[in-house]
């Protein structure tokens, strides 16, 4: 029997109660049926499919097609050409006309470069923010990248030729005329001047962009903490401005590199030549010579040189990058 002074209480849960082990996952899990893969990667494949398709017809297979020709002597009219090897891109590094067009191009593409950007960046500081007449300068700055590359050349032709606006004012000041497009060195740099004043545009507002994208936080901390103003642009926003300065910094000097149709209108390559660019050199072997075998491997050789800058100058900048987070 139960004895009567005796009260019986329910179980309560243990102190330590066991721990459950879970399942462990098996390393050999089957592997989906491919049925199932394909339907499940076939929206991505349709999304990626027509970029897909225009990098495929528009990029790889011209530069297939010029990789080919350029080992003829293919005249672009002719039905039959004659393969010559690699005799295009022996007479490539042996032609003086080659290397003054080279020369030309690289003054081009450096110089617009470095002015592209230290242009951009400075003005983009200088328009950042809110503002009536901060929106209207964006659109003046921007308004000569959409102008096409001729127009601006013919315009820009007129203006510096003997009997342009500019030597009409001097002549009027009693000034002597400045041979802005028939001195060698003067052409060259009107060609450059011209280039930037298209260009930089276009930087203005990819470094606006950017500079939106740097908390406003960052730049309060660093006011209470007493810097200065270039202090706060050289240590805070410089480092935040990382990823834009390499995307402009390759986009200006692809595009640069490829310099053709503003100098075809504005000086035709003269005096002489010497404001004849390595693309303007292209199509003038190519349609004008008739050699579209060795000018194929001209455009072989711009394409391998702008490959190699642009993966170099993304390779440094990464590096960069993870040095300053480390």
């Amino acid at each position: 029997m139960r004895p009567s002074n005796v009260t019986l209480t329910a179980p309560g849960p243990p102190d330590n109660p066991p721990v459950q082990e879970r399942p462990r996952r098996t390393h050999h899990t089957p592997p989906r049926p491919l049925r199932v893969r394909a339907a499940r990667s076939l929206p991505s494949i349709l999304m990626v499919g027509p970029a897909l398709a225009a990098v495929v017809a528009f990029i790889l297979i011209p530069v297939v097609v010029a990789g080919r020709l350029s080992l003829t002597d293919w005249d672009g009219f002719s039905d039959s050409y004659k393969s010559l090897g690699l005799d295009n891109y022996v007479q490539l590094f042996h032609d003086p006309g080659v290397a003054n067009a080279a020369y030309v191009t690289l003054v081009i593409a450096v110089v617009g470069t470095l002015a592209c950007n230290v242009l951009g960046l400075g003005l983009a500081v200088m328009l950042n923010g809110k503002g009536r007449a901060k929106a209207v300068l964006r659109g003046l700055f921007f308004y000569p990248h959409v102008l096409g590359a001729v127009i601006i050349g013919f315009l820009w032709s007129a203006i510096l030729s003997s009997e342009g606006a500019v030597n009409t004012l001097l002549t009027a000041a009693h000034r002597s005329k400045i041979p802005f497009l028939s001195d060698p060195q003067w052409a060259l740099a009107a060609v450059v001047f011209v280039v930037v004043w298209s260009t930089f545009g276009v930087n203005v507002v990819l470094y606006l962009a950017g500079l939106q994208t740097i908390p406003e936080s960052l730049l309060e901390a660093a006011r209470i903490d007493g810097a200065s103003r270039w202090q706060t642009f050289r240590q805070v926003v410089l480092p935040m401005l990382a990823p834009s300065v390499t995307i402009n910094v390759v986009l200006v000097l692809v595009q640069l590199l490829r310099v053709y149709d503003l100098v075809l209108a504005m000086t035709d390559g003269g005096p002489a030549g010497h404001t004849q660019t390595y693309a303007y050199l292209v199509l003038s072997e190519s349609f004008l010579n008739g050699k579209i075998g060795y000018a194929s491997a001209q455009s072989i050789v711009l394409m391998i040189v702008i490959t190699v800058l642009a993966v170099v100058i993304v390779a440094l900048r990464q590096r960069s990058e993870k040095a300053v987070e480390q």
